[in-house]
């Protein structure tokens, strides 16, 4: 079977819906079935393309314009061309307003069927963008199928359109992402680091480490983070281990702003980490925090968990699918810095119940949230759609 997945990130790009497309690229050639990836990116001229083979798996990038609506035409024509050099039995996006309007138009067009997999922001934001919304809105009416990672977002697609939408959960490496000793040359390597961002007098000893992971911006709870931690430090001397970069712009104002009110307390920030390398940093964290405003199922959550760091996160997007509140991870209002600092003082003064609730919180992942249970669910999906699934012996 030959599937083009549409995505408006991937590998190497930074963030979640990368991450989770090149998962699912993998996944679906491990069962067999060849992938060729068509994914826009700023890094070649617009209308350049470039194809990249890998085993089953072919990554074509090609210059996305200044002007979306050229990018999705481009977009469309390099679909059809290809598909009329090698036909394509299925199309599946990932994210709506421009990969998933591209595969649904070019499914109905090409008469096969068409996947659109919703993430988070393509249907908590995107779908509020009047330059966007008719796109959402195709891609949710014409899709042969839609999908989602959380329950959340499953339910507010569905007041937009009265449709079937297919749960999915992100599932992770449980072998990649799991508990392991503190990387000490990785520890001395920050400690010293942290002179210079921080402009101490001496690199300070990271302790009582309170981590986050991915590209920390407003959405994320840049603000109520920031202020929480503020408040733990005062009565805990600890440090805010930031496992990424802080958005650009406004976000990156906030941030700085804030560091020159407070130049005592401890912030590292790594910059961009490889995704194969995250499981040594989410060792040095005591407790993991994803304080968002708002979700899809984090990628970052579940590593953490799988890790058997103690998360304390909002009960939004798939957080709620994943966490029960004391058991297998600990949840706090949106926007509510006081109730974070609160959380994370538990968390660091009380160890006795880190235990428990950190070996629940791996549970969880391998029972229910495991790249194989992702796979299998996708697959349903294609033989509901009358495609023939093959799986080659392991």
């Amino acid at each position: 079977m030959k599937i083009a997945l549409l995505s408006e990130k991937y590998t190497p790009d930074l963030g979640g819906l990368a991450i989770s497309t090149g998962r699912m690229g993998h996944l679906l050639s491990s069962a067999g079935c060849e992938v060729r990836v068509f994914a826009p990116t700023s890094n070649l001229l617009p209308s350049e393309k470039r194809t990249l083979p890998s085993g089953r798996i072919s990554v074509t990038r090609f210059g996305a314009h200044k002007r979306v609506d050229d990018t999705l035409v481009d977009w469309l024509e390099l679909i059809t061309e290809e598909h009329k050099r090698e036909p394509f039995d299925l199309l599946h996006a990932y994210f709506l307003p421009q990969a998933g309007f591209v595969a649904a138009y070019a499914g109905k067009y090409l008469n096969i069927p068409s996947i659109v997999s919703i993430r988070g922001n393509d249907i908590e934001r995107a779908a509020f963008d009047p330059s966007k919304f008719s796109h959402v809105m195709y891609a949710l009416q014409n899709a042969s199928a839609v999908t989602t990672n959380a329950s959340e977002l499953a339910k507010k697609a569905k007041a937009f359109v009265e449709r079937d939408v297919d749960l999915i959960p992100n599932g992770i490496d449980i072998g990649l992402f799991k508990p392991m000793e503190k990387n000490l040359v990785l520890l001395k390597t920050l400690e010293s680091n942290s002179l210079l961002l921080d402009n101490a007098q001496q690199a300070a000893r990271l302790q009582n480490v309170i981590g986050f992971a991915g590209e920390l911006r407003q959405k994320k709870g840049l603000s109520a983070l920031l202020s929480g931690y503020a408040q733990v430090n005062k009565k805990c001397p600890s440090t805010l281990l930031i496992v990424g970069e802080v958005r650009a712009g406004e976000d990156k104002k906030v941030f700085d702003e804030f560091r020159t009110s407070h130049p005592n307390l401890q912030i590292v920030v790594t910059g961009a980490v490889p995704h194969k390398d995250m499981p040594a940093y989410y060792a040095l964290m005591d407790v993991f925090v994803h304080p968002s405003l708002r979700d899809g199922m984090p990628n970052a959550l579940l590593e953490a968990m799988a890790c058997e760091k103690v998360v304390i996160a909002t009960p939004v997007g798939g957080a709620l699918d994943v966490i029960e509140d004391g058991r297998n991870g600990l949840l706090v209002d949106v926007n509510d810095a006081q109730g974070l600092a609160e959380k994370i003082l538990g968390a660091l003064t009380q160890p006795e119940n880190n235990r428990t609730i950190s070996k629940s919180a791996r549970e969880t992942v391998l029972h229910r949230f495991t790249p194989e249970k992702e796979l299998e669910v996708n697959l349903q999906i294609y033989q509901r759609l009358g495609l023939k699934i093959e799986l080659e012996p392991e």
